[in-house]
């Protein structure tokens, strides 16, 4: 009898943890926010249309139970740190790295948007990356710390010119550049979508807030974050190490210290890019 109990418990523990994440999931779901289902009580916040915040809650996950893949094609380990696979390419060199990720999103946002004036990064020396000049003809001349523009090509707005830049971005800068770039958020109770939990460094990290819910009752708000990490691999939805039951949801309530499976961050780490 003992054992037979043990057993049931077992399974009725193993049966409410799939229960609690079938709420939250929806398999057919072809988008974050289709996805992703809010916890009762919550309501997705809607954005502004055509915003960036409105293009990472739309932005493509491919087939629930994809695994996430490194940029030689090899299965990441540990496999059990996230809950979905952004459907964006991760390229075949090892350059879209956690910062890089977060990097490629917002310009790829800019990029549909035509708006590619308002596409640049700095260097990690402080050099300013502009995709216009790079786009016009402009090639990167570096020697050293030392950076500078020389024309050596044609006109060219093409997705290859864009993604030929990013790549050259990726490999000159990185989370010390862009803590740089980037607004503090000083008030948890504004996180928004498009937000970012960042450490500058060598290494660093940072995570982007990808879909949020507002309580129904409190101002408490839940989020979600993605992120790529080292070696440079897939985008992925992140689970919620510490609280399981809310799952892959965050609450900014009472945080002080974030908690996600690969990397610790402070409240203080909260950046925004500027409007």
């Amino acid at each position: 009898m003992f054992l037979k109990n043990i057993y049931l418990l077992l399974v009725f523990l193993y049966c409410s943890q799939a229960f609690s994440e079938s709420i939250f999931i929806n398999p057919n779901g072809k988008t974050i926010k289709e996805r992703f289902q809010t916890p009762k009580g919550y309501t997705r916040i809607k954005p502004s249309d055509n915003s960036f915040r409105e293009y990472l809650q739309n932005l493509p996950l491919k087939k629930q139970g994809t695994k996430v893949l490194l940029f030689n094609g090899k299965v990441k380990t540990p496999d059990d740190v996230y809950d979905a696979v952004i459907d964006i390419d991760v390229g075949d060199k090892d350059l879209q790295q956690c910062a890089d990720a977060v990097m490629r999103l917002r310009a790829e946002y800019l990029y549909t948007k035509g708006r590619y004036g308002d596409i640049h990064f700095n260097f990690t020396n402080g050099f300013n990356a502009d995709y216009t000049k790079f786009a016009e003809g402009n090639r990167f001349k570096i020697k050293g710390n030392f950076v500078a523009w020389a024309k050596t090509a044609n006109k060219d707005y093409s997705y290859e010119t864009f993604k030929k830049y990013l790549e050259i971005v990726y490999n000159y800068a990185g989370s010390a550049s862009l803590s740089k770039e980037l607004k503090p958020v000083k008030d948890l109770s504004t996180l928004q979508i498009g937000d970012i939990f960042i450490q500058g460094g060598f290494p660093g990290h940072a995570v982007i807030v990808v879909d949020s819910a507002k309580s129904k009752v409190t101002d408490e708000k839940l989020f979600l974050l993605a992120q790529s990490y080292m070696p440079a691999q897939d985008i992925q939805v992140l689970k919620n190490p510490e609280r399981e039951e809310l799952s892959p949801w965050y609450s900014n309530k009472n945080l002080e210290t974030l908690v996600t499976p690969e990397w610790k961050f402070k409240k203080t780490d909260l950046k925004r890019f500027p409007e």
